[in-house]
């Protein structure tokens, strides 16, 4: 009982120690036990929700100095070698769940979590921990939907917690050396944003599989569908293709989007988009029809966001997002043997102003600043361990509370990455608006699986976006994608 007590004291001493911090003494670890000592009562209580996969990311350097008191994971017996009995091994004296809302109740000395499931379950299970005053660690992309991200962000003020999105990008040194040539205006006027990336990886464009299976004993499938409406466990979704359909899943945009557009956002100071438009590629499995797939995304697209200008930029931009294989011309100003971005140009960003490009890779890495008649700049970034920077960066902001000098530096935090995510899932909202089809349409049905060419698309114009409102104003059929009905039992 007593340990319990010094515990739950220690629990809101580093909640609030933002507040008295200026005031109180604390005597330095080395001190109490050496240099590298890290005292008990300098340690976080962290309970990881989700341990396969990129969950495995509990297993860091980051955590070997705090306590990880719990782990949870819908898949005990780790079915699909995913990584959940690594991470079980790793910490055998953690408490370990199935179910995350049981982890929340009973882990009464919780300080904070991190949380690496499907898109489709970060918002329920984000809000449920901040709501019980848990500081939290959300990977990318923030939530499944718009109106998630823009709930998380206000349950995190509210709450008074401690926030940090996913995307390790965001602690990279070439995210802070792009937005210095920015600010030097080194680039000029920056109008235009090129984004591309090599995903999907994983089946788009096709019809699932559905073949027999029977669901692993203990693994939990209700709880792996949380808020989405109930359908039959199949290995085409977990642990890895969920990726690809909608209900789970945000696509190669919402999968790659919050590492490759950080470093335009914070640079460049970019708010909500104007307006959003697309196309996408097609696959065609039968004569004169292609395949019609509503509830999956499709094998490539191409995304164009407007923005107005900004203190930090004086130029409207235009931002054009590619996926599945297809990438940008290239620019004038990069010599034609280069490559764009990363290696062999499979995924990367080019920002272009009238004195240059700005061309690095995900993560932000290795920028490169081409300039006519002038020394291309190159910064190398190849050895940073992200995972753990952007981590660390959290567990003391944790410490030292909401609202500290530490908190304040966060690269992610939900009051970044809420609006960010709602920024980058605006191309989801386009693409799901571009596939909609007029119930007058020739030979249309809604289980059709090829659709004739001459099919009646009724989505497929510019989209203008009210982003203060959260709204689509131009065809209010857009606006059933900005958020959905959760499952009873599930809503955030």
């Amino acid at each position: 009982m007593l340990q319990k007590m010094t515990n739950r004291s220690r629990r809101k001493f580093i909640k609030k120690s933002s507040i008295f911090g200026a005031g109180i003494f604390i005597v330095p670890r080395y001190v109490l036990g050496g240099q590298g000592y890290t005292s008990p009562s300098d340690m976080l209580n962290i309970g990881a929700i989700g341990i396969g996969g990129k969950g495995r990311d509990i297993m860091g350097d980051w955590a070997k100095n705090e306590r990880v008191v719990a782990l949870c994971d819908i898949d005990p017996d780790d079915s699909f070698n995913n990584g959940v009995s690594e991470s079980r091994s790793f910490y055998p004296n953690a408490n370990f769940y199935i179910d995350f809302r049981k982890m929340l109740d009973n882990e009464k000395d919780l300080d904070a979590v991190t949380i690496t499931t499907p898109d489709h379950t970060h918002g329920v299970i984000a809000s449920h921990a901040m709501k019980k005053g848990l500081h939290v660690y959300v990977q990318k992309p923030l939530t499944h939907n718009i109106g998630e991200a823009r709930l998380l962000s206000k349950i995190a003020r509210n709450n008074r917690v401690v926030t940090q999105m996913g995307n390790q990008g965001g602690s990279c040194l070439g995210v802070s050396k792009i937005q210095e040539w920015v600010n030097k205006k080194l680039v000029g006027k920056i109008s235009e944003i090129n984004a591309w990336t090599d995903r999907p990886i994983w089946p788009q464009g096709f019809q699932m599989k559905r073949t027999s299976q029977k669901k692993p004993e203990n693994l939990d499938w209700d709880l792996w569908l949380g808020p989405s409406t109930y359908t039959d466990f199949t290995s085409e979704l977990h642990p890895f293709n969920w990726r690809g359909w909608w209900k789970y899943g945000t696509g190669a945009l919402g999968d790659m989007g919050c590492h490759l557009l950080d470093a335009p956002f914070k640079a460049l100071g970019l708010g909500y988009p104007n307006d959003v438009q697309c196309s996408v590629g097609t696959v065609v499995e039968k004569t004169w029809n292609h395949n019609y797939i509503p509830e999956g995304c499709p094998s490539s697209s191409i995304v164009t966001l407007n923005f107005n200008k900004t203190e930090k930029n004086k130029s409207d931009v235009k931002l054009v997002w590619m996926d599945g294989g297809l990438r940008p011309s290239h620019p004038k100003a990069i010599p034609a043997e280069e490559y764009l971005g990363e290696k062999y140009s499979r995924s990367g960003v080019l920002m272009i102003g009238d004195k240059g490009v700005i061309s690095f890779g995900t993560y932000g890495m290795n920028p490169k600043l081409y300039r006519e008649g002038k020394k291309t700049l190159f910064f190398k970034t190849d050895l940073e361990d992200l995972d753990n920077i952007h981590h660390r960066a959290w567990v003391e902001a944790c410490k030292q509370g909401y609202g500290s000098k530490a908190h304040s530096k966060l690269t992610s935090s939900f009051d970044y990455a809420g609006p960010f995510t709602e920024s980058v899932l605006m191309g989801n909202l386009a693409i799901r608006s571009y596939m909609l089809i007029g119930t007058k349409s020739p030979k249309f049905s809604e289980n059709s699986v090829h659709v004739s060419e001459h099919s009646n698309y009724i989505g497929r114009k510019k989209l203008i976006w009210d982003g203060q409102n959260m709204r689509i104003t131009n065809f209010d059929l857009a606006n059933k994608y900005v958020q959905r009905k959760s499952r009873k039992g599930w809503e955030l």
